[in-house]
């Protein structure tokens, strides 16, 4: 039979003509011209929602598989854990909502609930936010005219080489570097709201002598 579009009256006669048992499923096919798979699946689609056709209101394409509920089970996941892989997140949907989806699914359903990947920033687990508060508390007796920061910083011969490049598919990136350490030198800054107001050079590294001697004779 070529497909054509039925009624939704159509649907309803040949339910309710089979529900009060005027005429054999036979007749009703045959009269109404319906498949007997087509009738199957209306009567089923009634009994399920009390209506012989899909009600969309206003969403196209197949009915969603992941309701608003379980998308904000999704969000609320990731706030308190933001590296769930996405067949973590399946298993969970699974035992807990006992939902079962595709991980494409929920790829696609967090896409369009703006939930991006995105690099981690790593937050120390051992901060504590009342000394963090404290010593911000502290800091604010003094004018940033009073303020000064040191920092130390080392290089060799090694320490100019990028960790990523760029290369054909198949094939690896590859390039010269240097292997040997080579010469190393320290350095150490002072950091003021005026600028680097003092530095010192040292080859090696910064031991607790020299960074005394220059404390007393460069900072002080």
């Amino acid at each position: 039979m070529p497909f054509r579009k039925i009624s939704r009256d159509l649907k309803l006669a040949a339910v309710r003509l089979h529900q009060h048992d005027l005429l054999p499923l036979d007749n009703i096919l045959d009269c109404l011209q319906i498949s007997e798979s087509t009738f199957y699946r209306v009567l089923r689609l009634w009994n399920e929602t009390g209506d012989v056709v899909w009600h969309t209101f206003g969403i196209r394409g197949r009915p969603r598989i992941l309701h608003f509920d379980d998308i904000d089970y999704l969000k609320r996941l990731i706030r308190h854990r933001p590296d769930w892989f996405l067949d973590e997140l399946l298993h969970l949907l699974q035992t807990n909502r006992f939902i079962s989806a595709h991980f494409t699914t929920i790829h696609r359903e967090l896409s369009r609930a703006n939930v991006s990947t995105k690099k981690l920033r790593i937050i120390a687990m051992e901060r504590n936010e009342n000394l963090w508060s404290d010593f911000i508390r502290r800091m604010a007796q003094y004018k940033q005219e009073q303020l000064g920061f040191l920092d130390e910083v080392s290089k060799d011969e090694r320490t100019f080489s990028r960790r990523r490049g760029r290369s054909r598919k198949g094939t690896h990136a590859v390039k010269r570097g240097v292997f040997v350490r080579g010469r190393r030198f320290s350095a150490e800054g002072l950091l003021t709201v005026d600028g680097m107001i003092s530095s010192t050079v040292v080859e090696g590294s910064m031991t607790r002598a020299l960074f005394l001697d220059y404390l007393e004779h460069e900072v002080v």
